[in-house]
């Protein structure tokens, strides 16, 4: 099997060109390339197909084998991989993915994609199609006084995870997410807490974890637990959640600069257009071959 390794802002995983290859059983295929020690390495597989409604077709896996809805780092790195490998000579491209089809722009220097702006769509507010079974949450709100009251979201509900409360805002991507503030991203043990989050019988799909802290009105901190992957340096929708979830709560503005372990990526929420932007960067590692 031809791949290449790329990565967003350290979300890294194994793409793999379907016009050209067949990959059988690619859950397993996952979770042996995404071994770090016995495979390549990675965050898990996603594999670039034709696609009748889009462009392309975007289809990935974790790294335990699970099947995936969809990665904002990703499909950034689906954008370069088209562009840069020639399976397209547009800027602008539209990408299926397991949450519908997202439109890309592509930003080009000397020959090669370094920038793309995503757009992700409209976040995922009511609770049964996040989902949350809502009978699980505290039935005291934690909300401040600037919180949005939408109906049906969860805004600041406050969620018991081992004999603590965690005040939440819970948001879908296209995938499920629940963004938490901390007081010390960088010294939270997330491998301890993480799984606990993603177990929580609150989300029936399990879920992926957001732990932040709002730096001003234009920056927030966040680390990730991802369902399926445990913690990664980045996660695209993730990102977009926490925008969301801080801009509904009141602490920044409609614009963010989220930072992650990895790095930055700008995140706009058009409440106008209620369609959520996000700009961050691709990078190809290196091209391989491996025999399965």
């Amino acid at each position: 099997m031809k791949f290449t390794k790329m990565h967003g802002i350290g979300n890294d995983y194994v793409y793999v060109n379907c016009f050209q290859e067949t990959i059988p059983a690619p859950g397993e295929v996952a979770k042996r390339i995404s071994d770090r020690h016995f495979g390549i390495g990675s965050d898990g597989l996603i594999l670039i197909k034709p696609s009748d409604v889009a462009d392309f077709e975007m289809e990935m896996y974790n790294s335990d084998g699970s099947l995936g809805a969809m990665c904002g780092n990703g499909i950034r790195c689906v954008a370069k991989y088209v562009y840069d490998y020639g399976l397209t000579d547009k800027t602008r491209i539209t990408v299926a993915t397991g949450s519908g089809i997202k439109t890309l722009d592509l930003t080009v220097e000397d020959g090669k994609v370094t920038l793309v702006k995503v757009d992700m769509g409209a976040p995922i507010l009511e609770a049964e199609k996040v989902p949350v079974d809502v009978t699980k949450l505290e039935k005291e709100k934690a909300v401040t006084d600037e919180a949005a009251t939408i109906e049906g979201a969860i805004v600041g509900r406050l969620l018991c995870v081992n004999g603590k409360d965690y005040p939440v805002t819970c948001v879908s991507m296209g995938n499920p997410h629940c963004v938490t503030c901390v007081d010390d991203v960088d010294g939270l043990k997330i491998e301890a807490i993480g799984p606990d989050f993603e177990h929580h019988p609150a989300f029936p799909d399990r879920v992926n974890t957001e732990f932040i802290k709002v730096l001003d009105r234009n920056t927030v901190q966040m680390r990730v637990w991802e369902r399926g992957a445990g913690e990664t340096w980045a996660c695209g929708t993730g990102a977009c959640a926490v925008a969301v979830a801080c801009i509904l709560n009141g602490w920044t503005e409609d614009s963010v600069t989220v930072k992650l372990r990895g790095g930055d990526l700008q995140i706009e929420w058009d409440r106008e257009q209620n369609t959520v932007f996000m700009t961050g960067p691709a990078e190809v590692v290196f091209d391989g071959e491996i025999r399965l």
